[in-house]
């Protein structure tokens, strides 16, 4: 048997969207239950860390902690990867705050507010196909996204909280919409057992207190933050991958 990876595209009702979806499956039997699986936003950047994180280190699971799972990019097409992006991964809001970090840079702000729409994707369609297409543990789910779309996994535990048991976010943009994720702390109904990590880079300036700030106000017991020395926006992706995973994995 071989490792088997997948290419196919989606095209979603919800969204209106096109999206190109790769899937790595281990190259072993799944387990009774099915194998865990990792869904990776941004996929066209972050796919080929995730599967390759899971394809090395499964092959020793008690050392590593990683264990063998179905890893799936979700990718948008690179030409409108930055407008899809500020439309899917942010909430709808009456009004948009523009933060004085962007220094006079401007957005088409109608394309915002989009998640509501996105998190239809992820249920409806890509769900629907990827568990009748492979053997997916459904107890052992994980979103992982990185900025925005670390802002969006954020937003998806506070709203969604049961549609996964995982949840990454690499460098949350916290600070999005004057950080309306305060106000979806304050009406979340947190499970204990869902689990949440949180990293950001050293480097990231005002994002680190963010990080550090939004976690503390978390109530779940189930979390966990780390700040990665001398890393910044991009870097910190690589360097916290495996550890990320290792914590949502619970391996003993």
């Amino acid at each position: 048997m071989q490792n088997t990876e997948y290419t196919f595209q989606i095209a979603s009702k919800a969204t209106e969207y096109e999206y190109t979806i790769q899937v790595y499956v281990p190259n072993e039997n799944p387990p009774k239950e099915g194998f865990p699986i990792i869904y990776v936003l941004d996929g066209l950047y972050y796919f080929d860390f995730a599967k390759n994180v899971v394809k090395l280190q499964s092959l020793n699971t008690l050392k590593t902690k990683i264990e063998a799972s179905i890893v799936v990019g979700v990718c948008h097409h690179e030409k409108d990867m930055r407008e899809r992006r500020f439309f899917e991964f942010t909430a709808p809001a009456k009004q948009y705050i523009f933060p004085e970090h962007a220094k006079g840079k401007k957005l088409d702000l109608g394309k915002n507010g989009g998640a509501s729409l996105f998190h239809q994707f992820i249920e409806n369609e890509l769900k629907v196909t990827i568990e009748g297409m492979f053997n997916v543990n459904n107890n052992k789910q994980t979103l992982y996204g990185h900025s925005l779309a670390g802002y969006y996994t954020l937003w998806c535990y506070l709203t969604h909280c049961y549609d996964f048991q995982n949840y990454i976010a690499i460098s949350p943009s916290i600070w999005w919409n004057g950080k309306e994720l305060y106000q979806y702390l304050e009406k979340a109904n947190h499970n204990s057992l869902q689990k949440l990590y949180i990293a950001v880079g050293e480097c990231e300036g005002f994002m680190v207190e963010d990080a550090k700030i939004f976690y503390d106000k978390i109530p779940t017991v189930a979390k966990d933050l780390y700040i990665a020395l001398g890393e910044n926006h991009s870097s910190v992706v690589p360097t916290t991958m495996s550890k990320s995973f290792r914590f949502v994995n619970n391996i003993n």
